[in-house]
């Protein structure tokens, strides 16, 4: 899931420089209360370590076309974020996915050639910078205890991005996912709200697994988080609740 910097930026870094003791021997990485980065966004990639946490507050799909990625649904419609509000206060008591906790870190390779990735930065955020307040992130010319942190962080976030990565691979394998959509019926609206462009798991398909592989996917884990993504599906509804609530959309078309 890292990318080169300058180039295939991944959501939310508008841009990716290398933390270094030369350039930012002053700088302190600060915290905040507030994702205004996370608000124009409806859906957040996820690892698989994270399904049991965040299928209580969010639908898990997968995204459409090859090579698909799981994502938290934090809205159904583009631009639409119902856990976050305009100024980037999120709503308490939801789990705040470790791709979003991440930022404005990651690891990515300096040159597409090299194996060795490196821990980066959007320099374009003001979490990170030159000022009084925050945690350091050099002592002298070596890291910091809370750049080892965040280093850590990142290098445990890479190592779930590759389980991820076998746990997709072996849904498809198996051809469990199919392109999905959903129907929802609003009271006083004559068509129902359609929603597609993503994928999900096929229950028939599932059904047809044979016994022996399904034993070796209940004993690897792999079963409960299918059956996790399965039951966070119904929250879809809830988040068209929340999004009708808060004048969101989505705006029913004109009767002809």
């Amino acid at each position: 899931m890292a990318s080169a910097p300058q180039a295939n930026l991944p959501v939310f870094y508008q841009d990716l420089m290398p933390l270094n003791s030369r350039d930012h021997t002053a700088w302190r990485s600060r915290t905040t209360d507030k994702a205004p980065w996370l608000a124009g966004f409806h859906a957040v990639p996820l690892t698989v370590e994270e399904f049991p946490a965040a299928a209580r507050n969010f639908p898990i799909i997968f995204s459409s076309g090859e090579n698909p990625v799981p994502l938290a649904l934090m809205g159904l419609n583009e631009g639409v974020n119902v856990f976050v509000d305009a100024e980037g206060k999120v709503a308490e008591n939801i789990y705040i996915p470790a791709y979003v906790r991440r930022y404005p870190f990651l690891l990515a390779k300096l040159s597409p050639d090299s194996e060795e990735l490196s821990l980066c930065f959007d320099p374009t955020t003001d979490l990170v910078g030159e000022f009084d307040e925050g945690a350091p992130l050099f002592d002298g010319e070596q890291p910091s205890d809370q750049t080892k942190a965040l280093l850590g962080f990142c290098e445990q976030f890479e190592q779930a991005g590759l389980k991820t990565q076998a746990f997709v691979e072996e849904l498809t394998k198996h051809k469990l996912l199919m392109d999905g959509e959903v129907a929802i019926q609003q009271d006083g609206v004559e068509q129902p709200f359609v929603y597609r462009g993503f994928q999900m798991i096929n229950q028939e398909a599932l059904q047809d697994i044979r016994g022996d592989i399904l034993r070796g996917w209940n004993q690897s884990g792999l079963l409960p988080l299918i059956y996790a993504h399965m039951f966070s599906l119904e929250l879809i509804r809830e988040i068209f609740g929340r999004q009708v609530q808060q004048g969101k959309g989505p705006v029913a078309a004109p009767a002809a």
